[in-house]
């Protein structure tokens, strides 16, 4: 009797904290509204129309001009580039039906850019949607970080982000590097889909540098597939300094020197975000980077072929 009644409290104790909890839906993380952009390729690069998709606003834009993110948070690895003035369309990421709506697909693919029909270059990319905004046209694959206005001002202290997610990734202990400017190669190690969120505390000094602390974080890589969906998958975010914490990897620390993303400071350019430290319990973030990618290499590397599936992005509060 003793027993059943403690079993009782528990369930009781666990209802009370569950219903505590406050899910709060980000805006178009559903993925039932997507802007679709037609750009028509340059005739140098043969002169075929690309299909491109934003997640905002449901629209239809056929036109060769950089999209007014305003209406959106969210920023996507699809691009419209216009180097040396010849336009190409890069798409990565798009919608597909699941059940009576649609989820987002994000893939590792080979872009191919073909010259006058004799020319070839391969860039692999990796499907991504992240809290931020694209800068376009791209006109320099040199930085395509320069080309991101990465995080969106945010002042909450969520406990989790939660969404619907399922993937295919391979096996094989092997990455593509295929950057367009050289011949394509492999070298070892296993590319993984991967979903982060870097809460930050961000400053600018009066000559535009951007610095910041890191808040919060949590950075999840999936190492095997998951064919069926994984609905209301949490993802915890923690808090302070992790470094200590037996979780921690490297790749969760903070930036590199120099940055390694960029934002856009008061001034309108582009610049690092110089992470400087860990805040502490009291800080409160002023943005937040969140980004859901089918890849965990840089730019222009992964395993072509592999998949991420994601739905219903939320916060846990």
């Amino acid at each position: 009797m003793k027993k059943s009644l403690n079993l009782l409290i528990l369930i009781a104790v666990a209802q009370l904290c569950n219903a505590q909890e406050k899910i709060v839906p980000i805006k178009f993380g559903d993925m039932e509204h997507w802007t679709v952009r037609y750009i028509k390729e340059s005739k140098l690069l043969g002169g075929q129309t690309k299909t491109l998709y934003v997640l905002a606003p449901t629209d239809t834009i056929r036109k060769n001009a950089p999209f007014n993110f305003s209406n959106t948070c969210w920023g996507i690895s699809n691009a419209y580039a216009a180097p040396a003035g010849i336009d190409k369309g890069a798409n990565t990421t798009q919608p597909e039906r699941r059940g009576k709506g649609t989820c987002a697909r994000l893939d590792t693919r080979i872009e191919d850019v073909k010259v006058l029909g004799c020319i070839n270059l391969e860039v692999c990319i990796a499907g991504t949607l992240f809290l931020g905004e694209n800068i376009e046209p791209v006109t320099d694959a040199n930085d395509p970080y320069a080309a991101i206005n990465m995080g969106i001002p945010f002042t909450g202290k969520p406990k989790a982000v939660m969404l619907d997610l399922k993937m295919r990734v391979s096996p094989e202990q092997r990455v593509l590097k295929a950057t367009g400017f050289a011949k394509k190669k492999w070298i070892e190690g296993h590319d993984e889909p991967e979903v982060y969120v870097y809460l930050q505390k961000r400053w600018e000094d009066d000559k535009g540098n951007i610095y910041a602390k890191r808040i919060g974080t949590v950075r999840q890589r999936f190492p095997h597939s998951m064919p069926e969906w994984h609905n209301n998958y949490r993802i915890n975010i923690h808090y302070g300094d992790i470094t200590q914490q037996p979780f921690f990897k490297d790749y969760m620390g903070l930036f590199p020197a120099g940055g390694q993303f960029k934002a856009k400071n008061k001034k309108g350019k582009i610049v690092p975000i110089k992470e400087i430290g860990w805040g502490n319990d009291t800080d409160t973030p002023t943005h937040v980077i969140l980004m859901i990618t089918a890849g965990c290499y840089p730019a222009f590397y992964g395993y072509p072929g592999n998949a991420l599936w994601v739905d219903n992005i939320r916060w846990v509060f």
